[in-house]
């Protein structure tokens, strides 16, 4: 097994036991940086932590991790 599968089943592993905690600090991040940016570029922010947590969601190939 290469490194790479290794981390993949590791992430894997971490977003179906974790993945509401997951959720929830990407959702604070953005709320952080938005807050930095005094709102300026807060629909991109939104866009990319979809973005994020779409990508770890379907890791395992099932779209049941993150809400």
């Amino acid at each position: 097994m290469s490194f790479f599968d290794k981390a993949k089943e590791a992430a894997e592993k971490a977003v179906d036991s974790q993945g509401e905690k997951i959720a929830d600090g990407l959702d604070k991040a953005g709320d952080f940086v938005d807050a930095k940016t005094g709102g300026k570029y807060g629909d991109k922010i939104d866009q990319g932590i979809d973005k994020a947590k779409d990508g770890l969601d379907s890791l395992d190939g099932k779209d049941d991790d993150i809400s």
